[in-house]
């Protein structure tokens, strides 16, 4: 029997969770979104001071959901990176702490690859698979041939499509983070703004954001100095189309190119509807099978943290207590710390 307890704050989320055999025994999430929407964005130096604030109650809350005990864990799992380095640093500390105190094996986990292995939740994953990571700090494909190897073999190479979402919705006057209030708007809005779709910067399934972006803001600005009205139900409806239409186009295309077996959608953005909806078009009646997960599960929780704790534990892929973190960590270069 094998009880791990995992610890994830890259960003925004206070969280722990404790899994037992892999199954999944407390999931603990104390979000700071109601603070940082004032500001439209992640305050980097106030999340790490609610993360130190936070992180002791979830640690409690998380053992007593248990109904376990420090002394009862077998390792200790943590978000290493990619993320903000303050946050990042404040459940590592409390992650090698508790290590150090109960002398058990400190896991180190990247953020992404919780992401596609909180699939697991729901479903098998078979490999080759391709990942789309679709987040408000990544946009990437990453390709699998087997368990825990990643090969990027696409990225944004300026802005990430969730950092997009949260600008526009930000210049049409929608709530932070931007991504659901886009989504629900644009199910009211018909494509009536012409926006452009940003040519691949250097591979074919590479990914730019930062035009459209600019595009949108400066339409809405040319606009409101014309003193016409701006439809934010069609603007919001526009923008999707091109956004999510980017991700469909280049995720479909790289799948049969590589000939995998399955797609898998990981990140917050995954919980797009239309993003699903669409995905769901391309691959109903093909041999690649779409995996999609809960979306209790796309936003930042220490659940998939401890997913892929479980497969590193088996293989005995424990840290040093010298372990730093890596806010820039590339998941094709995972394992090396």
């Amino acid at each position: 029997m094998t009880r791990i307890l995992a610890i994830e704050s890259s960003c925004d989320e206070t969280a722990v969770a404790i899994t037992e055999d892999g199954k999944l025994l407390s999931n603990v999430v104390a979000t700071q979104i109601s603070v940082h929407e004032k500001y439209g964005g992640v305050m980097p130096e106030v999340a790490s001071r609610l993360h130190c604030e936070n992180i002791p109650f979830c640690l409690k809350e998380a053992l007593e959901k248990a109904n376990l005990s420090f002394s009862d864990i077998d390792a200790f799992a943590v978000t290493r990176g990619p993320g903000l380095i303050g946050c990042l640093h404040v459940g590592l500390q409390a992650a090698k702490t508790l290590a150090l105190l109960y002398d058990k094996p400190l896991i180190p986990v990247h953020h992404l690859a919780g992401h596609i292995y909180a699939n697991e939740y729901v479903g098998e994953l078979k490999f080759p698979l391709l990942c789309v990571v679709v987040s408000g700090g990544n946009t990437e494909l990453v390709l699998m041939e087997r368990p825990m190897q990643f090969r990027i073999v696409g990225e944004t190479k300026d802005d990430a499509v969730g950092e997009c979402y949260d600008k526009v919705a930000r210049v049409l006057g929608l709530p932070y983070p931007g991504g659901l209030p886009i989504d629900k708007a644009a199910k009211e809005g018909k494509h009536a703004y012409d926006l452009p779709t940003p040519a691949s910067p250097d591979g074919e399934y590479d990914f730019s954001y930062s035009g459209l972006k600019t595009a949108v803001i400066n339409l809405v600005n040319s606009l409101k100095m014309k003193g016409e009205p701006v439809s934010v139900p069609d603007m919001a409806r526009s923008f999707q189309d091109v956004a999510i239409g980017m991700v469909v186009e280049k995720a479909s295309k790289a799948a049969f190119a590589f000939g995998v077996k399955q797609v898998v959608l990981a990140g917050g953005v995954s919980a797009n509807s239309y993003l699903r909806e669409r995905m769901k078009e391309i691959f109903e009646g093909s041999p690649i099978e779409l995996l999609i997960p809960p979306l209790w599960c796309t936003t930042d929780n220490a659940a998939m943290i401890a997913k892929v704790a479980e497969h590193l534990y088996e293989k005995k892929v424990f840290a040093p207590l010298t372990l730093g973190v890596d806010p820039n960590w590339k998941i094709d270069h995972y394992l090396e710390f």
